[in-house]
């Protein structure tokens, strides 16, 4: 039976609801930014729900100081905001502190890539995987449906430190089965080829399905990995998976080689598998003003299905 899709968000604060109501000591602390079920948490658990108003800086210390008092914290605000807004604040408060303090913050920011399509590039993200990734005990969580949304819920409660979850803002079609994945890999395999294998994270996760449609529909073999646990997936299983791809193509809604999932990528690869050949597909150019569908901004910006299918063809011959 197919599963209904939902928002990211959704099914992640329904969770979190949940373990709310089992453990007092998990809050939940917005910067003004709401949803149905969080209308549903204030009213049911209103001693463990914070609303701090559209102040992000604030949100990430008042997070930092209840995770200091052993509580388990999920801090909720619009992803260019809890990631840039407040950077300095987060870089202290959390990934500093977190080195010599044992706390427990899960950042989920509303909105990664061009979610938001028109509101422009105030409120869309293209920057925050190279911003996380940029401090060394942060974790990054990027899923592709609601379901693997839901599951994180387990990564944040079972793994202290601080985290980062990047979540869509739009309702995006199911990709995985309803048994959730396995966190402790970090990735999951969706289809197995031979000769490229493309590694997406997030919504991209849905154009490498669909340009590997189009590609094995010539009769090309193409792998597709999920990669969600951008910063302690499973290396060696990994490198297990992609041992007899001759390319690796990886595929994000952020800007292209400026320190994103393709550096970190392309590091591991230099590292383990030299002779693997890379190519990676990432936002160019600065930034857009223009309006349009998701699937036309990311034609304009090299990331659609369109553009990267006509760059792959001629790789598998």
């Amino acid at each position: 039976m197919s599963v209904k899709p939902l928002a990211m968000r959704d099914a992640l604060l329904e969770r979190i609801w949940g373990e709310m109501g089992r453990n007092s000591d998990v809050f939940l602390v917005s910067a003004d930014f709401g949803s149905p079920v969080l209308d549903k948490i204030r009213a049911d658990y209103a001693d463990q729900f914070v609303n701090v108003g559209i102040a992000e800086q604030n949100l990430i210390n008042i997070s930092a100081g209840l995770a200091l008092e052993g509580r388990t914290v999920f801090a909720y605000s619009i992803a260019p905001f809890i990631t840039m807004r407040c950077y300095e604040q987060t870089r202290v408060s959390l990934a500093l502190l977190s080195n010599v303090r044992e706390m427990n913050v899960n950042l989920i920011g509303v909105g990664a890539g061009f979610s938001y399509v028109v509101s422009g590039p105030t409120h869309q993200c293209y920057e925050d995987i190279s911003l996380m990734r940029a401090m060394p005990n942060f974790r990054i969580l990027s899923p592709a449906d609601h379901l693997t949304s839901a599951a994180l819920l387990d990564v944040c409660l079972s793994h202290s430190g601080p985290k980062y979850l990047r979540l869509d803002a739009q309702v995006l079609p199911v990709v995985h089965n309803s048994a959730g994945y396995e966190s402790s890999r970090g990735f999951v395999t969706l289809r197995s080829g031979s000769a490229l294998c493309l590694v997406a994270t997030g919504f991209m996760v849905h154009t490498a399905l669909e340009v590997a449609d189009r590609l094995e529909s010539e009769g090309k073999s193409v792998g597709v990995i999920d990669l969600i646990d951008l910063t302690h997936f499973d290396h060696s299983a990994f490198l297990k998976i992609i041992e007899n791809y001759a390319t690796i193509a990886s595929f994000e809604e952020g800007f292209k080689g400026r320190g994103g999932m393709d550096a970190m990528l392309l590091d591991l690869l230099n590292r383990e598998k030299p002779d693997t050949s890379f190519i990676n597909f990432g936002v160019e150019g600065g930034y857009r003003f223009e309006l349009g569908s998701r699937q036309e901004l990311h034609e304009s910006v090299s990331i659609g299905p369109e553009t990267i299918y006509q760059k792959l063809r001629p790789i598998l011959g």
